[in-house]
């Protein structure tokens, strides 16, 4: 084999220490940065808090005589169901980008253990992270997650969370097989009690019908309920949205992250020319402090800079609320200001923002299109608000059906399916038009 020489010229990205923690710095909620910056602020003796209070309000031992208790007197707190389900993510086998599909599952599964959003849904929440992941892809994860304790969790409905908890079962369980007929074809007639109407269609004797039924009540319809619930988390906004005159102002709220500086005494021992050893320490501590405040200084150009492009594109909504958000996506945020699509999804998840509307995540306002046929375009925040209006405006005792409200929809400028509608307004809570019947009909004999 001829060995030779040759030189060639490419480009490449060397991802720097401060170019991580840039980056860091940008995924973090202002509870988790405060945290941070603390912790390097013990670490750095050139930073120093300039609002820190004193130690004893906050670090001090209160003692006996001030109330305190040792932390081991402390009740450990309950693990919620979320904590355990990453728990047990964490311990699976999986690859990287499983791990991040699994991470967006149980993210999407609410306190009662269900799975609160569809495959379609997922598959857009991962564009929006940058991984492209198809749904028969997310499926398989879905199922991976289904396996987990406690039986049934990750299930889109109740006939699948029971015949999840069916299947964990073994199969000589006495009446298993019946039962698992029932949960996934016929639990509109249990509903009903047509017991009659069941045994017909399962061509079962009583005896055979009344143990799958009696199996089914022992199973748990919500899987969740035995776990602990989120902790109560207060949200402190980031920024505030402030309208002067005709325009609105974006500007940072100063209370959520601490004022770092760097201490004068110290940076004054730095001695130039030096090269001993305690003064090349001094040096690197910092350059470490000013690189830290130049993240932070970057921080929060992007954070301000990405909310009033987003007001820019949202005005409508902050002057009438939901029925005027525009359909938007972090592509065009991204496109606007000349940065990357990831960059703009990790400023606007934690981050919140106070306007004359309320609190909301950045996040919030990014909303999938849908398209009309005049070529116009709308949100389906909006959609989900006008659909809200008119089964307001119903005539009591009269709710319309779900293709009835697609169809007002569509005469309205919004052409969505029925399950799409469907989809919308149970989103929202509301409940079907028979039960909205019945509610009315039972608020009438009240009032009487």
């Amino acid at each position: 084999m001829k060995q030779t020489l040759e030189l060639r010229l490419g480009q490449h990205l060397a991802m720097t220490p401060q170019m991580r923690q840039a980056i860091r710095f940008l995924q973090l909620s202002s509870i988790e940065l405060r945290a941070e910056l603390r912790e390097i602020a013990e670490s750095n003796f050139m930073l120093e808090l300039e609002d820190e209070p004193p130690y004893d309000e906050w670090g001090a031992d209160p003692g006996p005589e001030r109330g305190g208790r040792a932390m081991e007197d402390l009740p450990e707190p309950e693990a919620s169901l979320r904590d355990r389900l990453f728990w047990q993510l964490d311990n699976a086998r999986l690859s990287e980008r499983e791990h991040v599909i699994g991470a967006v599952v149980v993210d999407s599964i609410d306190a009662r253990g269900y799975l609160d959003a569809s495959v379609d849904e997922l598959v857009e929440t991962l564009e929006d992270l940058g991984l492209g992941a198809g749904p028969e892809e997310v499926e398989a994860i879905l199922r991976r997650v289904q396996r987990f304790e406690p039986t049934g969790v990750g299930a889109r409905t109740l006939s699948e969370c029971l015949q999840r908890q069916l299947e964990e079962l073994a199969t000589d369980t006495p009446y298993r097989e019946p039962a698992l007929v029932v949960a996934r074809f016929h639990l509109e007639m249990v509903a009903r009690h047509d017991l009659v109407g069941l045994r017909r269609e399962l061509g079962t004797s009583r005896e055979e019908l009344d143990g799958a039924l009696a199996l089914l009540r022992r199973l748990n319809p919500r899987p969740g309920a035995g776990y602990a619930g989120a902790p109560t988390e207060y949200i402190t906004p980031d920024l505030r949205v402030l309208r002067e005159g005709t325009k609105w102002k974006v500007e940072l709220n100063p209370g959520t992250i601490p004022r770092l500086r760097i201490n004068p005494l110290y940076a004054g021992f730095v001695r130039r020319g030096s090269h001993g050893t305690e003064n090349q320490s001094l040096k690197r501590h910092l350059a470490e402090a000013r690189s830290l405040l130049k993240s932070l200084g970057n921080r929060t150009e992007t954070m301000l800079r990405v909310a009033r492009a987003i007001v820019r594109r949202q005005r409508e909504f902050l002057e009438r609320g939901d029925e005027g958000m525009r359909p938007l996506v972090l592509r065009e945020i991204a496109s606007e200001l000349g940065l990357h699509e990831s960059t703009v999804s990790r400023v606007t998840s934690g981050k919140h923002v106070q306007t004359p509307r309320g609190v909301f995540e950045l996040k919030h306002f990014f909303s999938n299109q849908i398209s009309s046929p005049n070529g116009g375009a709308a949100s389906a925040v909006a959609v989900r608000a006008h659909l809200r209006r008119i089964i307001e405006g119903e005539e009591p005792g009269r709710p319309w059906s779900d293709q009835r409200l697609a169809s007002n929809l569509e005469q309205a400028g919004f052409p969505v399916a029925r399950r799409t509608v469907a989809k919308y307004r149970e989103s929202m809570g509301i409940p079907t038009s028979n039960e909205r019947r019945r509610a009315g009909a039972a608020n009438l004999n009240a009032s009487a």
